[in-house]
């Protein structure tokens, strides 16, 4: 082999080599963004329900709330007098206080109908249906 070709065959060598470690480092999918390979996560789809109580009653009357089983549930509770929101069933509560918003957020994964109350005064704000 001539010196020049010698050195050109070296090259061609070099080159192909960071050609074949540039390849195998970008299918590593160092980051999230770029990897091909991760399993994409399952997320329930979340329903968002907003009561207000006025004077301690469901403003607009019993809201009616009906989701999958499996959903995510969150329910926003605005109220003009202090209580404890509960959810029949689910055993959630959150305690409220005037002006304020609670929050109870929830995997619904018992199906059937349940009563969503403040608790302290015994009345019914919402029903949550949870169908199967």
């Amino acid at each position: 082999m001539l010196p020049g070709s010698r050195r050109a065959f070296a090259l061609v060598v070099v080159a192909l080599a960071g050609l074949v470690a540039g390849a195998a480092l970008a299918s590593c999918g160092g980051d999230n963004e770029s990897s091909t390979t991760t399993t994409p996560t399952l997320v329930a789809h979340q329903t968002i329900a907003r009561l207000t109580v006025v004077n301690g009653l469901p403003e607009g009357g019993i809201k009616r709330v009906t989701v999958p089983q499996g959903d995510r549930v969150s329910l926003y509770v605005t109220s003009d007098v202090a209580d404890e929101i509960h959810v029949h069933g689910y055993d959630r509560t959150a305690d409220v206080e005037p002006g304020q918003t609670a929050r109870i957020e929830f995997e619904a994964t018992i199906p059937g109908r349940f009563e969503v109350e403040l608790e302290g005064r015994g009345v019914q704000i919402a029903e949550l249906t949870v169908q199967p």
